[in-house]
């Protein structure tokens, strides 16, 4: 139990460290090339579930212009929320897409998990707010928090819908330019 909670303890700092830097760090902005990034991710991210049954598809994305490490980084985050949520399911699906909405572009990434009760979904982007009990799901509850700091710095904003126990999806925008 105390190897259990100083490893969590670790685990938190290091999260709170980078979602603190995040907000000095200078954004290295340039072309990103989304598909190619989401793909790389799907991979690392299969690999880490071994043996479990997890479909990732990687639709067709624009690409975007931005800090590739700080945009991989929000991505991932997405991604292994979404593989972390889809547990309880067999198979696993997650579909990392995009859509146009105006005169910009909106990712995705929906999976069929746990979900969540949309009354809630303003708590998911705060830090340390979870709206599972951490025994169900692991996580530092800072995941979001960085993404939603990443996506922001980028110009954009960042949201999710959902419905408790039919999967979510998680939505951001970047500033076009």
């Amino acid at each position: 139990v105390i190897d259990q909670n100083t490893r969590r303890m670790g685990q938190l700092i290091d999260d709170l460290l980078a979602f603190s830097r995040l907000g000095r760090q200078e954004l290295d902005k340039g072309r990103v090339d989304m598909r190619e990034l989401a793909r790389g991710i799907a991979e690392d991210v299969r690999r880490a579930e071994g043996d479990r049954p997890l479909d990732i598809t990687v639709n067709a994305l624009p690409a975007a212009r931005g800090d590739r490490a700080l945009l991989r980084q929000a991505v991932s985050n997405l991604v292994e929320n979404a593989a972390k949520f889809t547990r309880g399911r067999t198979p696993a699906r997650i579909e990392i897409g995009s859509r146009p909405d105006g005169g910009q572009t909106v990712y995705f990434v929906k999976d069929n998990g746990a979900g969540f009760d949309e009354r809630y979904a303003g708590k998911l982007f705060g830090v340390f707010q979870r709206l599972h009990r951490a025994e169900e799901f692991e996580g530092t509850g800072v995941g979001l928090a960085i993404v939603q700091r990443i996506v922001q710095r980028h110009g954009g904003r960042v949201w999710a819908e959902s419905k408790l126990d039919q999967g979510a999806t998680f939505y951001f925008t970047l500033l076009e330019s």
